[in-house]
């Protein structure tokens, strides 16, 4: 699985694609998961990988299907099933996803015969995903330390889309030790690091890379979180990152958010309804309204010997005001019949958003 685990703490994992389509049912959102990845173009997200529980087969884990992509409209709150082709040939879990210009770049994970350093790419805005991955480049990068193909390294990797070519930059200042299972955020120029795994402790250490100069720089605010890994770390504006969830030292599954401010330099915790749900290993993505979409992950230990409780749950946090046009759409649709004969009189693309939240409102109510 992931460099989170110890080795003597792995469960088996299942490379079965028979039965994997066995136990596929057909549903209307995604199947419950981990160790997945979540990306945002515009107003949709986009969901692929992780593993599951396998049904019928003890502990062991299942990878969802590899051609499998799930996205998720913020505005309409649907979900719809796609399925890509190309030449991904493997489902994996524990892999780097990215969207650059509409453009979906899959880095590395973990798959039943070991670990990848492929990068695939999916173009998001043609038609249809059916094209499917491409494969970009092979290089290798990664790492030997202490044990055969096992490691901690503090490493930064640079890829050229446009030459597919990888390098590594000369950094300076005071580099973060090295970790596994962290959250990075980018900001402006910076890109923040927080917390992860080295050895035995989760950390909660938070360090930013200046991406002009590549010089590191510890921050060192005067409260914030405990060490942890396996969380998430989202920038929700040009001063604020939302972090959420992880796992500690005392393999806690955790379920507090808290906003870092970049000017202040100061941790406040983010008061919020999913205190009940604690969440390892998930996903958050930021919406268009200043709300964070944090979806799968698992809900207790997941190094434990019992069943872990994988989930597809989407929790939802409005961390930001909302914006003045998204108080008028809602009024509109609060008053939605008096107003419906004047919609017509709207500009084209606030028309389709209108419309795609008025589908929302007829699906949870119906």
């Amino acid at each position: 699985k992931e460099a989170d685990m110890d080795e003597d703490e792995e469960d088996e994992e299942v490379d079965d694609e028979q039965l994997l389509d066995a136990e596929a049912v057909e549903q209307d959102t995604p199947a419950e998961r981990s160790g997945h990845i979540a990306v945002v173009d515009r107003n949709i997200m986009y969901v692929w990988g992780g593993y599951k529980n396998a049904e019928n087969h003890g502990f062991f884990d299942l990878y969802l299907p590899r051609n499998e992509i799930w996205t998720y409209n913020m505005e309409s709150g649907v979900w719809t099933k796609h399925l890509a082709g190309g030449s991904l040939h493997s489902s994996m879990s524990g892999s780097c996803g990215v969207c650059v210009d509409g453009v979906l770049y899959l880095f590395g994970g973990h798959h039943a015969r070991g670990n990848t350093n492929k990068i695939y790419r999916l173009p998001l805005r043609t038609p249809s995903l059916d094209k499917g991955f491409c494969l970009c480049v092979c290089f290798g990068v990664f790492f030997n330390w202490d044990s055969p193909g096992r490691g901690w390294n503090n490493h930064i990797h640079i890829l050229d889309l446009e030459t597919s070519t990888w390098s590594q930059p000369i950094t300076t200042g005071d580099t973060p030790s090295p970790r596994a299972a962290h959250a990075c955020a980018t900001v402006g120029n910076r890109g923040y690091v927080f917390g992860g795994r080295y050895k035995n402790y989760r950390l909660n250490d938070l360090y930013y890379l200046d991406l002009d100069t590549w010089e590191w720089h510890e921050i060192v605010p005067q409260q914030g979180p405990v060490g942890r890994s396996w969380h998430s770390f989202t920038p929700v504006s040009l001063d604020h990152i939302f972090l959420f969830g992880g796992f500690t030292t005392d393999r806690e599954t955790l379920s507090d958010a808290w906003l870092y401010s970049v000017s202040k330099n100061e941790w406040k915790p983010f008061k919020h309804s999913h205190t009940e749900s604690p969440r390892l290993w998930h996903t958050a993505c930021a919406g268009p309204d200043g709300e964070v979409f944090v979806f799968g992950g698992c809900a207790n230990n997941l190094l434990s010997h019992h069943r872990a409780a994988h989930s597809n749950d989407l929790l939802v946090f409005n961390v930001q005001p909302k914006s003045l046009v998204r108080f008028c759409m809602e009024t509109i649709l609060q008053h939605r019949e008096r107003l419906s004969s004047y919609w017509d009189c709207l500009p084209k693309h606030l028309l389709h958003s209108l419309k795609q939240r008025m589908a929302r409102v007829n699906t949870l109510g119906s």
